[in-house]
């Protein structure tokens, strides 16, 4: 009877212990997946993440600027017949090269404008350059917001958007692109619409396309400049090596003891120094692609 009445008591507090630990352990495995994107169903977007606090924290709000733009906005006219912005500074000579600029989750905003500005000092005035508003019109300085806008925004007409861009730049155009964070995927999947007109792709600390039949159509190699995080993991970039080496393309990459955004001079966190050396790599590489 005791025996009994022991085997009856123990089986409950089994069963309440693990009613107790179940919502525990959801938890943790909610944490896991946020904490290593390499399990995410869609590791290939960054907008799986954007809600997480975590990753907002990552991304302190803007500091203020006053930059007067060297370029102009301008309307581009994508395919499903609505108009599209871009930031564009010309070459000062007629050129078929081209650079296409990619923001960071915050929208098109003065420093993206005056990234722009420096690319095109850095490579003589020689390339178009092209940033391209990827929010029609929007931007913020707060990161919750600027989530919902990374969210929000439709894949096709980001891709209508990058596809307008390759028609503006015309048929002979030789493109190269860059860009940060959100922008920083973008950049990549750029050079996946550009097809055989893309000659560069600079990547800096965004998300990669990790489809080794994607990446087989690309035709430049690429140049990651990736910063020390739990999203865009040392896994996840080790990966991301293993498919490109498994579709036949080049990768070149380095992951600085930075945090997310540490070459983005709008952060607070900004590593000035390591902004430095990322860029020398940058734009050292674009100079080989579009010279």
């Amino acid at each position: 009877m005791m025996y009994k009445l022991f085997f009856t008591a123990f089986t409950v507090l089994l069963v309440v212990t693990g009613r107790l630990l179940a919502p525990v352990q959801e938890t943790r495995t909610r944490e896991a997946i946020l904490c290593h994107p390499t399990d995410l169903a869609a590791p290939d977007d960054m907008a799986a993440f954007a809600n997480d606090p975590a990753f907002q924290a990552l991304h302190l709000s803007p500091l203020p600027i006053v930059y007067a733009a060297q370029g102009e906005m301008v309307k581009i006219k994508t395919a499903d017949g609505t108009d599209a912005n871009a930031y564009l500074v010309k070459a000062k000579k007629k050129s078929d090269k081209w650079l296409f600029v990619y923001q960071e989750w915050w929208g098109l905003n003065d420093y993206i404008k005056m990234e722009s500005d420096k690319f095109y000092a850095g490579l003589g005035e020689d390339v178009n350059v092209l940033a391209l508003d990827m929010y029609d019109g929007k931007s913020t300085a707060d990161p919750k917001e600027a989530g919902q806008f990374m969210q929000g925004v439709k894949e096709d007409r980001l891709q209508n958007i990058v596809k307008a861009a390759i028609a503006m730049a015309g048929k002979k155009a030789k493109i190269a692109s860059v860009g940060w964070c959100f922008g920083g995927g973008w950049s990549l999947k750029s050079a996946l619409l550009e097809g055989p007109q893309a000659v560069g792709c600079v990547m800096y600390y965004g998300m990669p396309v990790r489809d080794v039949e994607k990446l087989k159509t690309l035709n430049t190699d690429v140049l990651g400049l990736f910063a020390t995080e739990q999203y865009i993991s040392k896994e996840v970039i080790e990966d991301f090596a293993a498919k490109m080496k498994e579709a036949g393309k080049g990768l070149e990459y380095k992951i600085f003891n930075g945090v997310h955004g540490f070459a983005n001079p709008s952060n607070p966190k900004h590593d000035a120094t390591l902004t430095a050396e990322a860029y020398g790599m940058a734009l050292g590489y674009l100079k080989k692609k579009l010279s």
